[in-house]
């Protein structure tokens, strides 16, 4: 994984999970990977892997077992509302960002509406 320098890292492990959870990568109820794996594997400290966990279950993402691990909320109701937020938030950046290129509301319209027609035809 490439970390921004913008964002602490922590967070940025916190996306790459959500991510996995909302996208049914990682379902509810599945085991994540130890706080030593994860850290070998993204070669960050295991602490930031840790803190990122300890974030996650404050937001009600996940929960952790003593002893048996840390895994994925079966909630559903808290993925699909995560997923509802995430989306809002990119579709808010991307707005923001067109009207700085000085699309107008109506231009976009027509670009996302081109780009919804490509994609049923493929």
């Amino acid at each position: 994984m490439d970390f921004n320098n913008n964002l602490p890292i922590y967070i940025q492990i916190m996306n790459l999970i959500k991510s996995r959870i909302i996208s049914g990568n990682i379902s509810g109820g599945d085991k994540l990977p130890s706080v030593r794996d994860l850290s070998k594997e993204l070669r960050v400290n295991p602490n930031t892997i840790q803190r990122a966990y300890q974030e996650l279950e404050r937001e009600g993402l996940v929960f952790t077992q003593r002893g048996m691990g840390t895994f994925a909320t079966e909630d559903m109701e808290i993925i699909k509302n995560l997923k509802k937020t995430i989306a809002t938030d990119l579709v808010d950046k991307f707005f923001i960002e067109m009207k700085k290129l000085g699309f107008t509301s109506h231009e976009v319209k027509e670009i996302v509406s081109e780009w919804m027609e490509r994609e049923e035809r493929e």
